[in-house]
C-alpha cells in the first residue's frame, strides 16, 4: 500500500523475486511526499553508524540503477554544497570532522575554491569562512523514477491500482488476509507493506502500535525553466535548491514549513510572502543572483519518525504486516525496497535493518499499559 517511492521500489522488488503483487494508492503515483520533495541523495552530517551505512547502500543503488538504464535526466551526482549560518560554524566544522573520520567524501572549499569546483553560486553568499562540498551526493527527480519503479512492477507480473481510494490491510487473528479498498473489495494476502508516508503513524496506531512521529508540514516551491549553469544540491542557511530535470529549480527551507497554516479541514494556507520570501532567498545563493518566480508549489506532510531514525521491518504484533516510514525516502527507496523484499519472500530478518524495525518502540507500550 502506497504509490510513493518506498511502495513503489518495494513491489518492484518483490516482483523481481516471483512474489504475486498488487501495488494499491489512494490516488496516482507519486502524488503524495515522493511528488513534493526535494530529494537530496546523501548521508551528510553526523549520524548512527547503523543509518549511516543504510544510506551509502542506498546511493550504490542509484548508482547501480544508472549504469542499468538511462536515468541521465532525472539522476545527478554533482555533489551537494553547504555552509553555515551566523553563529553555526562550530556545528559545521563538528560535523565536517565526523564526516571526514568515517570517509564520507566531504572537503571545505573557500570562495574562490566554490567558484572553481561548482557553478552557480554567488559566491558572495558564502561566509569567510567557506562551505562544505561534498562531491559524491545528488538528487533524483521521483516521480520519473517511480514510474520506472512501476514499469518494473507490470513487466513481472504485478498489478498497480491507481486511485483506489483509503484502503486498508486486513488483519484476522494476529496475521495479515488481506487489502480492503475503497469500494469494499477485499484483495487476499499473505503479506502486506504499509508504505503510506506520514500515514502510517496513524495507521498501526489503531492496532495498538506505537510508531513516535515528528512529521511536519513542508513546502516545495518550483520555479519555471530558468538559464542557470548550477549543479549541485545547495543547503544554504535560509534556503534549500535544486536544479530539476525541465531546467526549473526547486526550493524549501526550515522556516518557510513553519508557516503554512492547516486549516481545521485539513486544508494547508501558503501565504504569498512564505512564497516570495523563499524566491528571495534562492536568488540571493545564486550567481548573478536572477529574478525567480513559483511556476507552482506542493504543501503536505513529511514523514519523519519520531527519533529521526527509518521504521523499517514487519511488526512484531501481527504476522505479515511490515511498515516503511522514514525522513530520507529518496535516499533510501532502491535499497530499502529490497531489503523489505527479501525479508518477505525468504521469511529471513535482514541483519542492516535490524537497528530500524518498528519493534524498538515495544518501550512505549509497555509504559502506556503500567
Amino acid at each position: 500500500m502506497g504509490g510513493g517511492v518506498l511502495g513503489v521500489s518495494t513491489a518492484a522488488q518483490l516482483a523481481k523475486r516471483g512474489a504475486q503483487v498488487t501495488l494499491v494508492t489512494e490516488g496516482r503515483l507519486a502524488s503524495g511526499a515522493s511528488g513534493r520533495s526535494l530529494s537530496w541523495l546523501n548521508s551528510y552530517g553526523p549520524r548512527s553508524a547503523e543509518y549511516h551505512r543504510l544510506r551509502l547502500l542506498g546511493l550504490d543503488r542509484y548508482r547501480t540503477l544508472s549504469s542499468q538504464i538511462d536515468a541521465s535526466a532525472w539522476l545527478k551526482f554533482d555533489g551537494g554544497l553547504t555552509w553555515p549560518g551566523e553563529g553555526e560554524l562550530g556545528k559545521y566544522r563538528d560535523a565536517f570532522e565526523h564526516m571526514r573520520q568515517v570517509g564520507y567524501d566531504a572537503e571545505w572549499l573557500s570562495r574562490d575554491e566554490v567558484a572553481a569546483r561548482t557553478p552557480g553560486v554567488d559566491v558572495t553568499a558564502i561566509p569567510d569562512d567557506g562551505a562544505i562540498f561534498n562531491p559524491g551526493e545528488g538528487w533524483v527527480e521521483l516521480p520519473p523514477l517511480v514510474d520506472h519503479l512501476a514499469q518494473v512492477v507490470v513487466a513481472h507480473g504485478g498489478e498497480i491500482r491507481t486511485d483506489a481510494g483509503p484502503s486498508e490491510i486486513v488483519v484476522s487473528d494476529g496475521r495479515v488476509t488481506g487489502v480492503r479498498t475503497a469500494d469494499g473489495a477485499v484483495l487476499p494476502a499473505d503479506a502486506a507493506v504499509l508504505a503510506t508516508g506520514p500515514a502510517v503513524p496513524g495507521t498501526v496506531a489503531e492496532l495498538g502500535v506505537k510508531i513516535p512521529d515528528a512529521t511536519p508540514i513542508s513546502l516545495l516551491v518550483r520555479t519555471p525553466q530558468i538559464a542557470t549553469p548550477l549543479r549541485a544540491v545547495l543547503n544554504t542557511p535560509r534556503v534549500a535548491v535544486r536544479p530539476t530535470p525541465t531546467g526549473s529549480l526547486v526550493l524549501d527551507s526550515g522556516w518557510s514549513e513553519e508557516e503554512v497554516v492547516t486549516r481545521e479541514d485539513g486544508t494547508y494556507e501558503v501565504r504569498d510572502s512564505t512564497v516570495q520570501g523563499l524566491l528571495r532567498e534562492a536568488s540571493a545563493v545564486l550567481e548573478g543572483n536572477p529574478v525567480l518566480t513559483a511556476e507552482s508549489y506542493g504543501v503536505g506532510p513529511k514523514p519523519i519518525p519520531g527519533d529521526g531514525e527509518p521504521v523499517l521491518g514487519a511488526l512484531g504484533e501481527i504476522a505479515g504486516y511490515s511498515v516503511a516510514f522514514t525522513h530520507s525516502g529518496a535516499t533510501l527507496g532502491l535499497i530499502a525496497g529490497e531489503l523489505l523484499a527479501d525479508e518477505i519472500v525468504t521469511g529471513r530478518p535482514s541483519p542492516l535493518l535490524e537497528a530500524f524495525r518498528p519493534t524498538r518502540f515495544d518501550q512505549y507500550r509497555r509504559s502506556s499499559h503500567d
